[in-house]
């Protein structure tokens, strides 16, 4: 930023998201702003009063939203959560979001709806920016699947074994099938996965104590060590369904208020392939949304593969496998669907 202003270049067409911009008041009074478009982040009000008199656009925050629309990077768990040990869940950014986007002035109300779109393509913007260049994998499941359990176990020994292979574990970034991916993901070995999986069965499942959840995820995600290497896993989760909570375990997290959006860009950003866990509604929806650019694909497009795990479950339980394969039939689709009985055999699946 101070490279630019010096540089006397015109400002015009330059897009300032979420940043603060006190330190460089000196040089921006200087710098020609005709045609600069500023978007949230800190301006001092002497500094936002000269930049608009000088032809400068400025569009502030809005103190009433608990979130930063024009945000410029992923959350963190300590973003969502910041807060909960001493205030409990109801103060933090996560709940707070939620309750924003609930009120009954805010459902229809154009600026409220303008800010969480505004939010959501900036979220949208960060999560591309982080993933580019990277082997992406999605992991879809169910937000019920109870920590000790042994399916949860299985998921997390799939994520483990996924990013310890070299991909990014992406996934709904919720409770569930989604924490527990998130979670082998994270830990740097498998003896780690195993140790984590011990001591997050003391709390089985978010319900009745967000609270005591979260605690508990975010004090084995400091003992895991997380952050002292590259990325190995983001989550999506979303304000739509606001009583799932976020899970701590993601290296960077893209939450938000549109599900059908959040829903797209988890999709198209699993270009490595996709294994779905067994789940109920939600999960049943995005593995059709999942196949239909799959169905359309043009001719001798590389299709990423997409597995669907559990024998059972989507044969009787949720009979979803006869119809994937009935549309597949005589399509490139039909080559890259895969139903199998474990995540151990998916990963083998997709790591070849």
């Amino acid at each position: 930023m101070r490279r630019l202003t010096a540089s006397g270049t015109p400002l015009a067409g330059w897009r300032l998201q979420g940043l603060d911009l006190e330190p460089h008041a000196a040089h921006l009074s200087r710098a020609d702003v005709r045609g600069l478009v500023v978007l949230g982040g800190r301006v001092p009000d002497e500094l936002a009063r000269d930049l608009v008199a000088r032809g400068a656009v400025i569009i502030p925050p809005d103190p009433t939203c608990p979130v930063e629309p024009f945000r410029a990077r992923l959350y963190s768990p300590f973003d969502l959560y910041g807060g909960l040990e001493t205030a409990g869940y109801p103060s933090t950014v996560d709940a707070r979001a939620y309750a924003w986007s609930r009120e009954a002035r805010t459902q229809h109300d154009a600026w409220a709806t303008l800010l969480r779109a505004v939010h959501d393509d900036a979220v949208q913007d960060a999560l591309v920016e982080a993933l580019h260049g990277l082997d992406v994998v999605g992991v879809m499941g169910g937000h019920a699947l109870e920590r000790g359990s042994s399916d949860y176990a299985d998921a997390a020994r799939l994520g483990h074994a996924l990013a310890d292979a070299g991909r990014v574990v992406l996934t709904g970034g919720g409770p569930g099938a989604m924490e527990a991916a998130n979670l082998g993901a994270l830990a740097p070995t498998a003896d780690a996965v195993e140790t984590a999986l011990g001591r997050l069965s003391a709390v089985p499942s978010f319900r009745p104590s967000v609270e005591a959840w979260a605690e508990l995820a975010l004090q084995v995600r400091d003992d895991l060590g997380a952050g002292d290497g590259p990325a190995r896993s983001y989550g999506i989760p979303t304000w739509f369904y606001g009583h799932e909570p976020p899970n701590v375990f993601c290296d960077g997290i893209a939450k938000y208020f549109s599900n059908a959006l959040r829903e797209d860009v988890l999709l198209a950003q699993s270009a490595g392939g996709l294994v779905v866990l067994p789940g109920a509604a939600g999960t049943v929806q995005e593995i059709f949304q999942a196949c239909t650019p799959l169905y359309y694909a043009p001719e001798g497009e590389p299709l990423p593969p997409l597995v669907l795990v559990g024998l059972e479950h989507w044969t009787e339980t949720v009979p979803v496998w006869p119809a994937l394969r009935a549309l597949g039939a005589g399509r490139p689709l039909g080559e890259v669907l895969h139903l199998v009985e474990t995540p151990e055999e998916a990963a083998a699946l997709l790591l070849g």
